[in-house]
């Protein structure tokens, strides 16, 4: 239990409902920032303005899946109030302070340095990582479906990458019928694909193996799917960019060429947010009860 912990959570989307609804069950004490417009109440969390929260008092902090933009500003889709992340608020909090994001920037980098504040990115940790390659393989099926005029039942896929979430999407599209070729650079990769019964190639080749390919999905987050790579591409293939903003396609070109490129990061939260919200719920709730017995192990 996080009986009598302060925990404020400040911005968020619908998968955060899951995280306030998880942490009121373990009796934490939570301050809501950015929820005026929410109208469902939770026992034990109140509502505030961000210049009203006090942070002295904080053992936690948690901030939207998407942590903050460059400026500092944080985003909800439950209230139309500015929010902004000011480094002095990090620096209000008590020494013990941990704050989880689900990635970072420079700007929340620099407010975490200058805090000397524990800091956690969760989409970095494997398991919420895995977890989440699940709702993101549903999302991808259901965009190739809307966006083509094939089945992916016989259709030459091409998955740029065996990461956490490359594995999931090219396993699954191997398993509807697609032919796969997965694009990877290392050697254990390679070895893995071939395992897997998928042809691989490594990455420095894509230009020459985009020729017949019905579906490209990029999961690298680096200049990867080239205006050199789309230009031998056919004109029907469709991409679907994975990775986080800005992706690695070069949209633009893209356009140009009139293949049609999607840029789909956060997937989880936009298919199926409940259960993305439970995956992130249920990580942060083990994290925050491990930390709490550490300091509590220091105390003693």
């Amino acid at each position: 239990m996080l009986t009598d912990l302060q925990i404020a959570i400040v911005g968020g989307d619908a998968r955060t409902l899951e995280v306030i609804r998880k942490l009121t069950e373990e009796d934490a004490i939570l301050t809501l920032v950015g929820y005026d417009q929410l109208d469902h109440g939770f026992t034990g969390a109140s509502k505030r303005n961000i210049d009203e929260v006090n942070f002295s008092i904080m053992d936690s902090i948690i901030l939207p899946t998407s942590g903050t933009g460059l400026s500092g500003e944080v985003e909800t889709i439950f209230s139309n109030k500015k929010i902004i992340l000011k480094p002095e608020y990090l620096k209000q909090t008590p020494p013990h302070c941990h704050v989880y994001s689900g990635i970072s920037n420079s700007y929340l980098d620099n407010c975490i340095k200058n805090s000397n504040r524990k800091f956690t990115k969760l989409f970095e940790r494997d398991d919420v990582a895995i977890y989440n390659s699940i709702p993101t393989v549903e999302g991808t099926i259901m965009m190739v479906i809307q966006h083509t005029d094939i089945t992916i039942h016989g259709s030459n896929t091409i998955v740029l990458g065996l990461g956490r979430v490359g594995m999931s999407v090219a396993r699954t599209f191997a398993l509807l019928g697609a032919k796969v070729k997965v694009g990877a650079r290392k050697s254990e990769h390679f070895a893995r694909i071939t395992e897997m019964g998928l042809t691989p190639f490594h990455i420095d080749d894509l230009k020459h193996e985009v020729a017949n390919t019905d579906v490209c999905i990029n999961t690298i987050p680096a200049p990867i799917v080239t205006a050199e790579v789309i230009t031998k591409m056919p004109s029907h293939t469709l991409v679907v960019d994975l990775a986080s903003k800005p992706g690695g396609t070069d949209f633009r070109y893209a356009e140009k060429r009139g293949i049609k490129a999607l840029l789909a990061p956060g997937l989880p939260g936009i298919v199926a947010p409940k259960t993305a919200g439970k995956i992130i719920a249920n990580v942060l709730s083990q994290l925050i009860k491990e930390d709490v017995l550490s300091r509590k192990g220091k105390i003693t």
